[in-house]
């Protein structure tokens, strides 16, 4: 079994923290806000595969209780990303591997920056999950984790699934995490989108509308074209097919229940919001190599003008 840290314990960081728990890891959390109710009460998962409870996780208030581990999952928002590596650093030893469970683009190579390539992993989720009370996790959807290795090792993408032997967790590895990455964008760039910019709506509104889901497709459409482009500037082979892609992210958001997407969540209790990793640097790429991209342009000033006006 492995010793696992938890940075950035909030619904994704604990359902999955929780399920790794579950099967027998040494798993700790590292929790602020919920440090007492967790605490006093355990952490309490509230899932469509069945509801469970840790009635004594070992939590901590900071990376410096824990220390070294053998991995640290770091589920931080992206709008934290320049207090990732102080976070982190105290559970970070010699033979520790990190994994990214965050969204957006150009993560992975900030904690490369800061700790090595080898060692850095992303985590893709896609699935809906949800805070509760204090110390419930709501778990509605789906649920399954593409793991990728930075530099796209076969090996340590074994060392990675390994970690989720045991846990009901769906996961697969993706031979490019760069492609993966593109690939999550696909669906997060669209709804987490609209759902802001249409005024804090959920996935089945986005649908039910002709002309929202028609912007959909058509921003799905961009997000493959710029990721290709991408992967070809970089001399990846992976590419992904427009329609296959649009298809199956269209056909899984009918078959999940309304859900509100994180940045729409953010959205609407005055939080930041994850542009820049989620919008901003994935415009920056298109643009850059030349790839016109108007729907994602438009999404993305919109949600840079939402985001500056937060709390006026």
């Amino acid at each position: 079994m492995s010793r696992v840290a938890i940075i950035g314990a909030g619904a994704v960081g604990c359902y999955y923290g929780a399920r790794l728990a579950e099967a027998g890891h040494e798993v700790h959390f590292v929790l602020r806000r919920e440090y007492d109710a967790v605490a006093a009460r355990g952490l309490h998962v509230h899932s469509k595969d069945g509801d469970f409870h840790l009635a004594r996780p070992l939590i901590a208030r900071s990376a410096a209780e824990v220390g070294p581990v053998d991995w640290v999952l770091c589920a931080l928002k992206a709008t934290a990303l320049e207090e990732a590596r102080e976070l982190l650093a105290p559970c970070v030893g010699s033979g520790t591997r990190v994994l990214a469970l965050m969204n957006g683009l150009g993560v992975e190579e900030r904690f490369a920056d800061w700790f090595g390539p080898a060692r850095i992993f992303g985590g893709l989720a896609f699935t809906c999950i949800n805070r509760g009370e204090p110390g419930h996790v709501h778990h509605l959807d789906y649920g399954a984790v593409t793991l990728g290795h930075l530099e796209d090792d076969a090996a340590e993408l074994d060392a990675a699934g390994a970690l989720w032997t045991g846990a009901r967790v769906e996961t697969s590895t993706a031979p490019s995490l760069l492609a993966a990455r593109w690939q999550k964008l696909c669906w997060n760039i669209p709804f987490n989108g609209l759902a802001v910019t249409a005024g804090g709506i959920t996935t089945d509104v986005i649908l039910a509308s002709p002309a929202l889901r028609a912007a959909t497709e058509a921003t799905m459409r961009e997000v493959v074209a710029a990721g290709n482009a991408d992967l070809g500037a970089r001399g990846q082979q992976a590419r992904l097919d427009p329609d296959s892609v649009v298809a199956a992210m269209m056909s899984a958001t009918d078959a999940m229940a309304a859900y509100s997407p994180s940045t729409m969540i953010d959205f609407v209790e005055g939080q930041p919001m994850e542009v820049e990793a989620i919008f901003g640097e994935p415009l920056r790429r298109a643009q850059a190599l030349g790839v016109p991209v108007p729907h994602i342009a438009l999404l993305t000033a919109q949600m840079r003008a939402l985001d500056a006006r937060r709390g006026d």
